[in-house]
């Protein structure tokens, strides 16, 4: 099985970008599955109509980060969407699920598991490390592979998780700083990893935003609203190559540009 994770896509020209490289870069890749996570679809949060246009771009998973419940109007349709996953150890009355499983080529079950680190994040989720193994324990004889997303600040959460989970899940990739790091690797017990994979949106910005609007932040100016920046734009994320068994044979960096017209 071929996976392809997404990075998180930001604003509707991360969407425009999805539109117009997905659908190749997947048949490029040959991948079975494709996983986007859609969290900064609307700046901060993600709407039902664009859940459905992400889906209609291609991916056949959603998963969601800090931002998950930022417009309210997708609590509602998180119930109805098990396609839609926002991270498992938020409180266990929150909207959705945090995980499931998904049909994959040749009838392979797969898990999928969104989690949420805790490392300078702005409140305080459940621990993630316990929470997945909850999950395994809970999952156990439904699922042939399992693949686990952490959306996390700090990259030593993300190798902790990485080697946490190594032999117990086929993948474990990073999201949520924007920025694709080059420490793809196959983990000493099989697992594939990397720390993050990038985001999908504006190549000349600064996580997405605008970079005076980003600079004058850093400066200690009064801001306006952060504006998702013009220009081309970029598709990030990795490739997953995983054996029947569970285990990982390669992890490929992904990275395309696509040119705003």
């Amino acid at each position: 099985m071929k996976l392809l994770a997404i990075g998180d896509v930001v604003g509707e020209a991360g969407i425009d970008t999805l539109h117009g490289l997905l659908r190749r870069v997947k048949r490029a890749h040959g991948a079975d599955l494709v996983i986007v996570n859609g969290e900064n679809a609307a700046g901060r949060g993600l709407t039902p109509a664009q859940a459905d246009d992400i889906f209609a771009a291609g991916a056949d998973i959603i998963t969601l980060g800090n931002h998950a419940f930022a417009k309210q109007q997708i609590a509602p349709y998180l119930d109805e969407r098990p396609d839609i996953l926002r991270p498992a150890n938020l409180a266990p009355q929150s909207p959705g699920r945090g995980w499931g499983i998904f049909d994959g080529p040749q009838g392979l079950r797969v898990l999928v598991m969104d989690l949420i680190g805790r490392c300078d994040m702005p409140y305080g989720p459940d621990n993630p490390f316990l929470c997945a193994d909850k999950i395994l324990r809970e999952a156990q004889g439904q699922y042939d592979i399992a693949l686990a997303e952490i959306h996390a600040n700090a990259t030593s959460e993300k190798l902790a998780m990485g080697y946490y989970l190594d032999g117990r899940v086929a993948a474990v990739w990073g999201t949520h700083t924007h920025v694709q790091t080059a420490d793809e690797r196959i983990d000493p017990k099989g697992t594939g990893y990397i720390t993050d994979l990038g985001m999908t949106g504006p190549i000349v910005s600064v996580l997405g935003v605008c970079v005076e609007q980003s600079i004058a932040m850093f400066r200690g100016d009064l801001t306006e609203r952060f504006r998702t920046a013009p220009g081309d734009c970029a598709l990030s994320g990795a490739v997953f190559t995983i054996e029947r068994d569970g285990r990982c044979t390669a992890v490929q960096r992904v990275w395309e540009r696509w040119a705003v017209r």
